[in-house]
Formats: structure tokens, sequence, C-alpha cells
């Protein structure tokens, strides 16, 4: 792959047993899967049958070997996997450190860390900010998951509901966001208030699903035991025993936001999650998350996860796009 003649030969491995449906989906089609790992770690991969040499960075090399023994335990590998495969390894946090202290350390956390369980499955976290995200979420009351699309804070904040409502440590989960985007209005919109707010809870909608199944989705929302309710709505009550989960809260005022947060009753558990660069309200209100942020960062009992481009766990383009674009707002006066 490549003229790796002038690289010196940092790493060789052999990934057992030799098998030729797993050598062709470890490497993928045309090298696709190699070649994703050599972009993403700065190295050069040559393999013959089951032994790959390694060339490039010493720290590098040694990740990479780990993330190919890895993903060589599964049957079929899809791009896809092979990116948060090396998200999971988080190399790319230290890049600057001298020795691999810090990233075995890391890994070991990552593979050691408890998966969250599910009626469909076990969901594990990928990444250091992703786990230290979920831990805050069982250890807090009140928790911000703030960060840009793709970053799984708001699947982890559903699944953790999820997780907590079939161990019975919570009654409900109630589904909360403001709907503000596109400067559409709830009392335009057809149907009764489960349909009109339905459309902007699709991705929490889509996360249950996941989890669950439709079915069962849909008879615990005729129960009540899980409820959408769209933010204006929350007003005047005090909600106990439930996960809460406030998607999109950059599109709040200061004042729902205030409104939101001292909703919270005994055993209640409430995720705040937002992307402070995609905020919708119109120009002149200020963001109810920007200002939560600052008034609350100091205060017991609330946790903070900021998540960046490095978390996104969707295509690695998505990670370059939202780089790009803080970037230009940075440059604008």
């Amino acid at each position: 792959m490549g003229n790796v003649e002038t690289q010196p030969v940092v790493r060789s491995i052999s990934v057992e047993p030799n098998d030729t449906k797993r050598l062709a989906s470890l490497c993928g089609q045309f090298n696709e899967h190699l070649r994703q790992i050599e972009q993403r770690l700065r190295i050069k991969i040559h393999n013959r049958g089951n032994i790959f040499t390694l060339y490039g960075d010493s720290q590098a090399t040694d990740t990479a070997s780990k993330i190919l023994m890895m993903l060589y335990q599964n049957s079929i590998l899809t791009p896809d996997q092979i990116h948060l495969a090396i998200q999971q390894f988080s190399f790319e946090s230290f890049m600057g450190t001298s020795t691999n202290t810090m990233l075995n350390s890391a890994i070991d956390d990552i593979e050691n860390f408890p998966a969250i369980r599910t009626k469909t499955g076990t969901i594990k976290p990928r990444g250091i900010n992703q786990q230290q995200y979920v831990q805050a979420i069982k250890t807090h009351t009140i928790n911000f998951g703030i960060g840009p699309a793709g970053t799984g804070k708001t699947y982890l904040a559903v699944a953790c509901a999820v997780e907590s409502l079939l161990k019975n440590e919570a009654e409900r989960i109630v589904l909360v966001r403001p709907a503000v985007e596109a400067g559409e209005k709830l009392g335009f919109l057809p149907g009764d208030i489960s349909q009109k707010v339905d459309p902007y809870l699709r991705p929490l909608y889509d996360a249950l699903y996941e989890m669950l199944g439709v079915e069962t989705v849909a008879k615990l929302i005729d129960r009540n035991v899980i409820e959408v309710a769209p933010l204006a709505f929350m007003r005047g009550r005090t909600l106990k025993n439930s996960y809460i989960i406030l998607d999109e809260s950059q599109n709040t005022t200061r004042e729902q936001m205030k409104m939101f947060l001292t909703r919270i009753g005994f055993n209640a558990t409430a995720i705040i999650t937002g992307d402070a660069s995609q905020v919708d309200l119109p120009k002149g209100n200020q963001s109810g998350l920007l200002h939560a942020c600052d008034v609350l960062k100091n205060v017991e009992g609330i946790s903070f996860s900021i998540f960046g481009s490095k978390d996104t766990i969707r295509h690695p383009l998505v990670a370059r796009i939202v780089d790009a674009y803080e970037a230009h707002e940075k440059e604008r006066p």
C-alpha cells in the first residue's frame, strides 16, 4: 500500500486464526479499511496473509496493532466500525504525549467500562468523554451534555433513561424539546399535543425504538410511562421518580431554562443536551443553555460534559465540517 521502503519497520503482528474471510473483512474492499487506519494514525500498513507490518511512529503503530487485533475478532466490518474503533482508543487525545502510559490506561478504562443494558442489547460508551458523561449522569441530579451533532450526547441520555426504567430505578421517562426550529409554532401544526411535538422529538423516538422496540415504546406511551411534552407545558409541574431529557436546549430562552430546571423533584434525573453553535432563537434572545452554563457552573450536584469534534461518532467528515464551521465563526468580526 504505497511506497513503504523509506519508512522504518516498527512493528510486525500476526492475527490468529489465519482465516481468509476475516482477513478480507479486516482489510476491506481494495484495502479501504487499512487505508482508513493509515490516514487517521499517519502510518503505513503492509500485509501478506495474516502478517501485518506497520511503519511509522512507535506510539501510532502500537495503537494500530491494538486496533487491528481488536477488529479481527469481528467477522463483518464496515468503515463506520473502523472509525469508531479508532475513536474508542482515543489516540488523538494523546498525540502530544511522550509515553504510552496514558494511552494504555485509556484503552484499559474503555474496555472495562460497564455497558448500558437495554431491552434489545448493550450499549458501550466510546471514548473517555462519553464514559465521563455516562458516569456523571449516574451520579448527578442535573446533567448538561453540550457539543456538536454526532457526539452521542442524546443517544446516551436515552440509553441511561431506558436502563434506569428497566431496573425500576425510575418510574417514567419524560421527553421535552422546545419547538422553535424553522420559526414554526406548535399552534400551526396539525394534531393533538403529542402529534404536534412528535416531529421535533424524532431523534429521541429513534433511540427509544432501537433500545426497546416499536411495540414496547407504543405501549409505554399509552400507559404514560414515556411522556412526550413540549417545553411550554412543563410550567407548574414537579417531576419526581423520573428521567427527564430536554433535547435541543440551546433553543430555550433564559426564562424557559430556569422554569425547566426548577421542575425537578425528588429521585429525578434531568439531562439537558444541546449544541451551542446551533441556536435558532430570534436575534436578541440569549440562549438559556449558554446562560445556564455561566450561572450554574459552580453549583454542586450539576455536571457539565463538553464534547468536541473529535468525539463525533458519525462519518469522519462530520468532524471536519464541525471544525470548519467553528473556525469560520471565530474569524467573523
